[in-house]
């Protein structure tokens, strides 16, 4: 992305989420997101209709000879006749469908709600089926109409979309942010009246995105349940680098690890001489989620992309209800909660899940390892997110789990994260890589690697990143492209060198020497500090009076501050 491309985002975020903001003096974010989300998945569907619409009639007018969509004019007698034709043809169902784009009825379309919700309350809108007048009820109504409207014409999202009337915004709110989003070509953008080459879904797909962070933000704990830290995500989808195949993700949130990887697909096309687009069709997305809010979120997010998926039949419980039993993933990712402790249910106590030891009943840790290892094909790779506890603790039974991991080879690469990465814990974390098989050989992806058994990488990270505000830090390409490059380095050559204080690869041996404790600490050692060339002697002689001189300071200072009490009647 370009500087001018950069640009326009950034100003597009902050009108939008002023805008959207207005309503958090009615709403608070748990609410507000669904009326702003909402908003922004009917913009986007009007939107591709509306541009596949175009495509379509320049179509009809080609008298290429391979072209099967051509309608000749002199086949109608008119003018007339000839426009109402292409105007028919436009409303076939069947043109969206083969180009992936989601049908959108007349009344759900971005124009017609435009339209309406400027018009008085009470207003006729349209004829019904029966030949019944549609009055304007309340803009709400007239989003909720167009919600429900387009659920009905297309299968995928049934039950996805989920209507916004139950939150009681003014009709002069919703009408703002209407023409807020209304405000901004994002099918011909410009910046400083230069046009900008971004399609249609990236800019509407960045806003979402955007969104979903910034409502994580504002609900805090809450908001975590759906958005999981870019940076974290991009790390991972590059590290296991899904190019083709199954992904799962049993914890999906909104999505997060799907969009990822699909625009991991576009970002290294030119470097793998590839179309993206085809290079598309060979990745299937399977996800799980529990909250029905939340899963609701995840498919619009797909929806908002033009990405395919099967979320299942509905939201369900992962651990209960698998929605995909017989599904084994090239690629598993996910981040589920932290440290669960109400998961545990008795019909789960002989689960064939739990192949390396039952887990704890008082925590979902390596619940969510086992259940996603059964979902993982023979030669693929997966990686999740846990708290750093995970990695040493002995309570019930763990130590024991993490053992026959660790000595049926499964163990690939523990990469330790830094602090505050994520809005809505400070518990630290990190990422555990596993994989069935370390023979070597080409990988799902196509990508030649060594054999590596009874190897395990560890990457100290936790230095990495940078403090974005007072409160979080994030990850520069640079440091993702460093932890990436030192584990494909290491998966794929034997020019592999340990890093002191970053990288080391460790055998078994070393492991069970640490009690089978996977922490990277252990294995990457103190790094190399430089030699300053000042003598120890000298050095300790400077560094003492530097220290007298300091606490010197610190007794003036402290007399002071007494005396200054002492003015004021407060003896210390």
């Amino acid at each position: 992305m370009d500087d001018t491309e950069h640009k326009f985002l950034t100003a597009l975020e902050d009108k939008l989420w002023k805008a959207a903001d207005k309503l958090r003096n009615n709403l608070d974010a748990a609410n507000y997101k669904h009326v702003v989300l909402g908003l922004i998945f009917l913009k986007y569907v009007s939107d591709a209709f509306e541009e596949r619409q175009r495509e379509l009639l320049a179509l009809f007018k080609d008298d290429a000879d391979d072209n099967i969509y051509y309608l000749p004019r002199e086949d109608y007698d008119s003018d007339a006749e000839y426009e109402q034709a292409l105007n028919d043809e436009l409303e076939i169902l069947d043109y969206y469908r083969e180009a992936n784009v989601f049908w959108v009825p007349k009344e759900a379309r971005w124009s017609t709600l435009k339209e309406s919700a400027a018009l008085p309350i009470g207003s006729v809108l349209w004829q019904n089926s029966k030949g019944e007048d549609v009055r304007l009820r309340s803009v709400s109504w007239l989003i909720d109409n167009a919600l429900e409207a387009i659920e009905k014409s297309n299968d995928k999202l049934k039950g996805v979309l989920e209507g916004i009337s139950r939150f009681q915004v003014d009709n002069d709110k919703l009408i703002g942010l209407i023409n807020s989003f209304s405000d901004t070509s994002f099918t011909q953008p410009t910046l400083n009246g230069k046009p900008i080459n971004l399609r249609s879904k990236d800019i509407l797909g960045h806003v979402y995105e955007y969104f979903l962070g910034q409502f994580a933000l504002a609900e805090g704990k809450q908001g975590g349940q759906y958005y999981t830290p870019k940076s974290i995500v991009s790390l991972i989808v590059e590290m296991l680098e899904p190019y083709k195949g199954r992904v799962y993700d049993p914890a999906m949130g909104s999505g997060g690890f799907f969009v990822s990887s699909d625009k991991f697909i576009e970002e290294h096309a030119r470097e793998h001489h590839y179309d993206p687009a085809e290079q598309k069709k060979h990745v299937s997305i399977y996800g799980q989620e529990s909250n029905p809010t939340t899963w609701r979120l995840a498919a619009m997010n797909m929806a908002i992309r033009g990405i395919d998926f099967n979320f299942g039949r509905k939201n369900a419980d992962s651990f209960l209800d698998d929605q995909h039993p017989d599904l084994r993933a090239d690629f598993v990712m996910a981040n589920p909660p932290f440290n669960v402790k109400d998961w545990w249910h008795e019909s789960l106590a002989e689960d064939v899940r739990w192949q390396y030891g039952t887990p704890p009943k008082g925590n979902a840790n390596f619940a969510w390892l086992q259940h996603m290892l059964h979902h993982l094909a023979p030669v693929g790779s997966m990686a999740l997110l846990l708290a750093n506890g995970s990695m040493s603790s002995n309570s019930g039974g763990e130590g024991e789990i993490r053992r026959r991991l660790v000595e049926k080879d499964l163990v690939e690469c523990i990469v330790a994260l830094p602090g505050q990465l994520f809005t809505n814990t400070q518990i630290p974390a990190c990422i555990w890589f596993l994989t069935r098989d370390k023979t070597g050989g080409l990988s799902p992806n196509g990508v030649e690697k060594r054999r590596r058994k009874g190897e395990v990488l560890f990457i100290d990270a936790r230095q990495q990143g940078y403090m974005r505000d007072r409160v979080l830090r994030d990850f520069t390409r640079e440091d993702i492209a460093r932890v990436t490059d030192i584990f494909h380095t290491w998966q794929r050559t034997d020019a592999f060198e340990d890093v002191p204080g970053f990288c080391a690869s460790a055998d078994l041996a070393a492991i069970e020497k640490h009690d089978f404790v996977l922490t990277p600490g252990r294995y990457v050692g103190a790094a190399a500090q430089e030699e300053d060339g000042e003598p120890f002697a000298d050095k300790m002689a400077r560094l003492t009076a530097q220290l007298k001189e300091q606490f010197e300071e610190s007794d003036r200072l402290e007399a002071e501050i007494k005396r200054n009490l002492g003015g004021l009647g407060y003896e210390l």
